[in-house]
């Protein structure tokens, strides 16, 4: 078994897409209808064939208010949702705070690795992580 698409639950797909693309970096790799959303993947500019991450819409009525609760959860509690993997943490740090990402933690080492967390617009925090 591998790993294949992992998701990150986001309140608007074309904010999402375009923060994701525009302002992260990734590049998008499907894009297709279902329903009133999209099954709207996203991968590495480096990984074409890697690991896809999906743009999931939150607009599920079995599990909207649930899932609300859980992300506004982790937000409160500095929790991010994932973590992305990159080559110099301060340099992306850099990098995003120029365009106006707000990160609720700067960059910092511990136990041999340096991390940041950053605020993706869509309603969840994100990790980037240095080894």
């Amino acid at each position: 078994m591998e790993l294949i698409v992992t998701n990150v639950p986001v309140d608007d797909q074309q904010k999402a897409l375009e923060f994701y693309t525009n302002v992260l970096g990734f590049k998008k790799k499907t894009d297709e209808p279902v329903g009133e959303n999209r099954w709207l993947t996203v991968v590495g500019p480096d990984s074409t064939d890697g690991v896809e991450l999906l743009l999931e819409p939150t607009e599920n009525p079995t599990i909207d208010e649930e899932l609300e609760t859980y992300r506004e959860a982790l937000v409160t509690n500095g929790i991010p949702w994932t973590m992305f993997g990159c080559e110099d943490v301060e340099a992306e740090y850099e990098r995003l705070s120029e365009q106006g990402v707000e990160f609720s933690q700067e960059p910092m080492t511990a136990g041999g690795v340096t991390l940041a967390v950053f605020d993706d617009t869509c309603g969840n925090l994100i990790q980037i992580m240095q080894q």
